[in-house]
């Protein structure tokens, strides 16, 4: 039996706290900060991509795969991380903290259940902690089914990375929403959870 081909897509994404995520709920649990491989941290249902930006926009490229790649592409990019995630959903997308969810794929279409994504990143030293209005950072998402297991470094160049790694320099998560918020994140997580077109 053939694979069927992996599907590719890619889309500006919003950026806000110094990171972007995969989600698979309108639920939005704390997570607490946990940078130590200066790119890439999750828990059940949600995955947190770290930036060098604070805010601002970032291109995301993401293939989703029956499979694992069969070579790792580090050359262009200055971090690249496996990291396993797991889906209580099945329904795992890109998604921004603040903002539209970006038209991206399904990141998880055989379902609930554990998956390994390969976080490529380049361009985090160019504007750390500014506002990018125009994208200056790019991310590939590699996203095949996977069982559960440690992270895998394959490239660590950039000095944002190195700094999350380092520990004191770590970004900060948000604040506490006040009421207005929790009920714009509701609204914004509910656009989660509409049919979607292939």
């Amino acid at each position: 039996m053939t694979q069927p081909a992996p599907v590719r897509a890619s889309s500006p994404v919003r950026v806000d706290f110094h990171t972007f995520e995969l989600t698979d709920s309108h639920r939005r649990a704390p997570v607490g900060f946990d940078a130590s491989n200066g790119l890439v941290f999750s828990q059940p249902g949600m995955v947190v991509i770290c930036t060098g930006i604070s805010s601002g926009w970032v291109n995301v490229q993401v293939r989703v795969c029956g499979r694992p790649p069969t070579r790792v592409e580090t050359g262009a990019w200055d971090e690249v991380v496996d990291h396993s995630v797991e889906t209580t959903t099945g329904a795992l997308y890109v998604t921004s903290v603040m903002s539209d969810t970006p038209r991206l794929p399904l990141l998880t279409p055989q379902g609930p259940g554990t998956y390994r994504v390969r976080v490529h990143a380049r361009g985090r030293d160019t504007a750390p902690d500014g506002d990018a209005q125009e994208p200056v950072e790019d991310y590939l998402l590699i996203v095949w089914p996977a069982a559960s297991r440690p992270d895998e470094i394959h490239q660590h160049r950039d000095r944002y990375g190195a700094e999350l790694r380092a520990g004191p320099g770590r970004p900060v998560p948000p604040p506490p929403a006040s009421d207005a918020e929790d009920d714009i994140r509701r609204r914004q997580r509910a656009r989660l959870l509409r049919p979607r077109t292939p």
